[in-house]
């Protein structure tokens, strides 16, 4: 049973995020994670997910499904997740109201 958790997703990232599961025949959905590393010690990823994990929180918004991985639960709540794109980068970013400090090429992020 799945325990929604307080992350808001923007319409934009819900479209891209449908766009990408569409491309991979095996995605359920996308697995939002945080892993240790960049120049402030955390980063965000965003992953195809083939199944689902017992200890994921799942989100889903207009037929598209978020995985929260289990580790990331704590560190994203209250987080909005959108997707941005220019001339120079692309991809989902994440306004996250816990983080305490930020690299400058805003790539990574401390709690």
């Amino acid at each position: 049973m799945s325990k929604e958790i307080t992350v808001n997703i923007t319409d934009k990232a819900i479209e891209k995020a449908k766009e990408l599961v569409n491309l991979d025949k095996n995605s359920i959905g996308l697995r939002i994670e945080i892993q240790k590393g960049g120049c402030s010690g955390m980063t965000y990823n965003v992953v195809h997910a083939s199944k689902c994990n017992s200890q994921d929180e799942i989100i889903k918004k207009n037929g598209v499904t978020f995985l929260i991985d289990p580790s990331a639960v704590l560190f994203i709540i209250g987080s909005t997740v959108d997707w941005k794109e220019d001339q120079f980068k692309r991809g989902f970013t994440f306004e996250n109201p816990n983080e305490t400090a930020r690299c400058g090429c805003g790539e990574s992020f401390s709690i």
